[in-house]
């Protein structure tokens, strides 16, 4: 008998319904055991969010500053496991405060110590960095990344802005003002979802987890954006300034998230789309390094 755990995190449902979905073809296997765990904390964040609550979790998030879960059953401690289905949000082009409290803990360390793991993305469209962060974190676990799967909003990068907020502070997955698509990963993907966990599961039968990644991309599981992968990378290092800003002036946080707010606003709506057009001017000329980096991004 082989022992996989499902480990996820999830406020609305939707990463919870993606992993239940890509862990159907190993629920059915007979010779697999399937563990799911829950990441809980000891103060969850709000569901619906508030706008304050939203934007105060902007420093943690981005610097990766952990904060007190609920305890791992000591079952799923006390087991040693074949597999580890790891899935994730992204918070301010971070992992989830969540995720990270969770990868920086003894518990963790524990539980991935030597053992292969795929990671399963749900995000707006920018997970590139955010990934690269899981990279390092499983690294200093002793994890042995074996697989990537990237699930995002398919929909222009400005209108999921809008539905995901609109999502995020009211609570209710809808087509906001009855025109705009509906927010998050579409249900066709999630519904198709399976699929990934039946190219997982194929692998692990196989004992050959270390030719899964290419198996993984040819079915969709990464798509790179390379206007996306700039985006990504920019904000990073303007984020890095701003939450290191208002983390080490507590006195004026409150301010400080009000300015970052106004900032962030005119950056999503005034600036991406300047740099959308100097990408397509660049385009032509960035081809290698397209290539470079697309390869480099699907894989793990």
């Amino acid at each position: 008998m082989k022992n996989v755990l499902v480990i996820y995190y999830s406020q609305s449902g939707q990463l919870e319904t993606i992993a239940q979905n890509i862990a159907k073809p190993f629920l059915n296997s007979e010779n697999i055991k399937v563990t799911f765990h829950e990441i809980q904390l000891e103060k969850p964040f709000p569901f619906p969010w508030s706008k304050d609550a939203f934007f105060d979790a902007f420093p943690e998030s981005f610097l990766q500053i952990p904060t007190a879960l609920k305890p791992v059953p000591e079952e799923i401690l006390n087991t040693k496991f074949d597999l580890v289905l790891f899935h994730y949000q992204v918070w301010y082009l971070s992992p989830s405060i969540p995720i990270n409290s969770f990868l920086k803990s003894d518990e963790a360390k524990k539980i991935l110590n030597g053992t292969p793991v795929v990671t399963i993305s749900g995000s707006r469209n920018m997970w590139i960095m955010a990934q690269e962060k899981i990279k390092t974190l499983l690294k200093e676990a002793n994890a042995q990344l074996v697989g990537n799967v990237a699930l995002v909003d398919r929909v222009g990068n400005l209108i999921s802005v809008i539905t995901i907020v609109e999502w995020m502070f009211s609570g209710v997955k809808k087509k906001y003002l009855g025109i705009f698509p509906l927010p998050g990963v579409s249900e066709k993907d999630i519904n198709e979802s399976p699929k990934f966990g039946e190219v997982i599961l194929s692998a692990f039968n196989e004992n050959n987890l270390d030719h899964l990644q290419p198996k993984l991309v040819q079915i969709d599981a990464v798509k790179i954006s390379p206007y996306l992968v700039t985006v990504d990378k920019t904000a990073n290092k303007i984020f890095n300034k701003w939450s290191n800003l208002i983390f080490k002036n507590q006195k004026n946080r409150k301010k400080l998230l009000k300015v970052f707010n106004v900032y962030l606003f005119l950056a999503i709506w005034l600036i991406s789309p300047i740099v959308y057009i100097l990408h397509l001017i660049s385009y032509p000329f960035k081809l290698k390094t397209i290539k470079r980096q697309t390869q480099y991004y699907q894989g793990v």
